[in-house]
C-alpha cells in the first residue's frame, strides 16, 4: 500500500462499522461527551421546552425537566455504557438480539429515521439562509439545501474525531448563547421572583410534559452506542451519555422554557434575529445544526455497512446523504409531526430489548463476532419489542402514563421472560458460539 493510499485511509476513518471497537482506538470522557452534547444541542429542543414554559410556573417546570431528563439520560447512558463495554454499534447489538435477519429492521428503522432526520435539517438551513440573506426564492432554497447538506455530511466521513472537533468549536459558543438568553429572560421580567409568578397560558398535563422530554431524544439515544463505543470504558461511556442527555438535553429543554415563559418563543435563534443579530444567529445555528447532523450521517453511514454487510460506512453516508437532500427539495417537513410519533413508538422499544438482553440474558458478556454464528431470527427478543412498541402506542393512544418510558420498560422486563418460557419449550434461543470463544 503506498503511503498517500494510507494516508487516505487513515484521513477517512471507518471506524469499525462490522468490528469491535480495539482498545488502541479507544478515547477518553472529552471527545466522547463532546461528541454526544454536540447531539443534543439541538434547537428543536428548545422549542420543546417552549411548548413547556407556556404551560406549567416555573417551580413546577424544574421538578418535571428533571424528572423527564433524569428518564433520558439514565436510558441513554445505559446503551453507551452497553457500546463501550462491547465496542459495538446499536445495530451490531441489534444483531446479538434479533439475530442476523433480525437486525436488518434495525438497520432500517435507526438508518432510516436518520435519513428523514438530515432531511429536516436540510430543508431548515435551505429556509433558513434564504430568507436570512433576503433571497426568497425557490432556487436560492435549494443551493443552501446542497450547499449545507454536502459540507455537514463530509465531516461524518472523517469520524468521531472530527466529530469531536466540530463539537468543540460549537458547544462553547450554544453555552454562552443559552447564558446570555437565560440572563435576558431574568432581566426582561425584573427578577427571578418575577419568572416564578408568571401564570401559565396552555393546558398540560405532567405525563404529557415528561413525554415531550423522554421524547425529543429517545430515538437518537437508542443510537448512542454508535460514539460511546470508543470511550475507554463502560463508566466512561455511562458518564457522557448522562452529560449529553441529562445535562445537555436538560439545559437545552431549561433554556427553551425560559423564553416560552419570558419572551413566547422557544426559539433562541429567533429571539436573536428580532435583536438585530442575524449573522450571529446563522452562525451559532449552523455550528448547532452541524454537530447533531454529523452524528446523524455517521448513524445511516453505520447502519448502512450492516445491513450490506460492507466493512465501510462512508458509501452508506453519502447515500444516504443523496436521498435526504431529494427529500429537503421535495418538502419533507410537511409529513414531520407525524413521523415524530412513529419514531417515539418503534424505536426506544429496540433499546429496551437490547438491555433486557445484555443485562439479565447474556450476563453482561457477549462473545466477540468472529466467534458466534448468528440465528437469523431470535424470538423471544422480537416478542419483547413487539410488546414494548404495543405499549408505547396504545399507552400514548389513551394519554396513559409516559409511552415512550413504558414502551421501554416492557421490552426490558419481558425480554428474560420470553427467553426462559421459549427455553422451556425446547429452543435454546441462542446463536451458536464456538468452544473457545472470547468475551467482551
Amino acid at each position: 500500500m503506498t503511503d498517500f493510499k494510507k494516508k487516505k485511509e487513515d484521513a477517512f476513518d471507518n471506524d469499525y462499522p462490522l468490528d469491535h471497537v480495539p482498545a488502541t482506538a479507544r478515547k477518553g470522557l472529552l471527545p466522547i461527551s463532546a461528541v454526544l452534547i454536540g447531539f443534543t444541542f439541538f434547537t428543536p429542543t428548545m422549542a420543546s421546552g417552549a411548548s413547556l414554559g407556556a404551560a406549567f410556573n416555573f417551580d413546577n417546570l424544574l421538578w418535571i425537566i428533571l424528572v423527564g431528563s433524569l428518564i433520558l439520560g439514565v436510558y441513554v447512558a445505559s446503551i453507551c455504557a452497553i457500546g463501550a463495554k462491547t465496542g459495538l454499534t446499536s445495530v451490531l447489538l441489534s444483531r446479538y438480539t434479533l439475530g442476523k435477519a433480525g437486525a436488518k429492521w434495525a438497520d432500517i428503522i435507526l438508518g432510516g429515521t436518520q435519513v428523514f432526520w438530515y432531511a429536516i435539517t436540510a430543508e431548515y438551513m435551505g429556509m433558513l439562509f434564504s430568507s436570512g440573506l433576503g433571497f426568497n426564492s425557490f432556487a436560492a432554497k435549494v443551493f443552501f439545501i446542497l450547499f449545507w447538506g454536502v459540507i455537514m455530511g463530509v465531516t461524518a466521513l472523517y469520524g468521531v474525531r472530527a466529530m469531536a472537533l466540530v463539537s468543540y468549536v460549537a458547544i462553547p459558543l450554544m453555552g454562552a448563547l443559552m447564558i446570555i438568553v437565560m440572563y435576558m429572560a431574568i432581566k426582561e421580567a425584573g427578577s427571578l421572583n418575577a419568572i416564578r409568578s408568571i401564570v401559565p397560558t396552555n393546558e398540560m398535563t405532567v405525563t404529557s410534559a415528561i413525554t415531550v422530554i423522554v421524547g425529543t431524544f429517545a430515538s437518537g439515544g437508542t443510537q448512542a452506542a454508535n460514539w460511546a463505543r470508543f470511550a475507554k470504558n463502560a463508566r466512561t461511556a455511562f458518564i457522557a451519555g448522562l452529560l449529553g442527555f441529562l445535562l445537555g438535553n436538560g439545559v437545552m429543554v431549561f433554556s427553551g422554557m425560559l423564553g416560552g415563559l419570558v419572551f413566547n418563543t422557544g426559539d433562541l435563534i429567533e429571539l436573536m434575529i428580532k435583536m438585530g443579530l442575524t449573522v450571529w444567529a446563522l452562525i451559532i445555528l449552523t455550528l448547532n445544526i452541524w454537530t447533531t447532523n454529523n452524528a446523524t450521517a455517521y448513524a445511516f453511514g453505520v447502519a448502512g455497512a450492516e445491513m450490506f454487510g460492507k466493512n465501510n460506512k462512508n458509501p452508506f453516508i453519502l447515500g444516504g446523504i443523496i436521498i435526504a437532500l431529494i427529500m429537503a427539495i421535495a418538502g419533507v417537513s410537511t409529513i414531520f409531526i407525524p413521523m415524530l410519533g412513529i419514531f417515539g413508538t418503534f424505536i426506544p422499544p429496540l433499546g429496551g430489548a437490547i438491555i433486557g438482553d445484555y443485562l439479565f440474558v447474556s450476563k453482561r458478556k457477549l462473545p466477540k463476532m468472529e466467534y458466534v454464528t448468528f440465528r437469523k431470527i431470535r424470538l423471544a427478543p422480537l416478542l419483547a419489542y413487539a410488546l414494548g412498541c404495543a405499549t408505547a402506542y396504545f399507552t400514548g393512544k389513551y394519554n396513559i402514563g409516559i409511552p415512550t418510558l413504558q414502551g421501554i420498560l416492557a421490552a426490558v422486563i419481558t425480554m428474560p421472560l420470553f427467553h426462559k418460557i421459549f427455553v422451556a419449550l425446547g429452543d435454546p434461543d441462542a446463536h451458536r458460539v464456538s468452544d473457545d470463544a472470547e468475551y467482551v
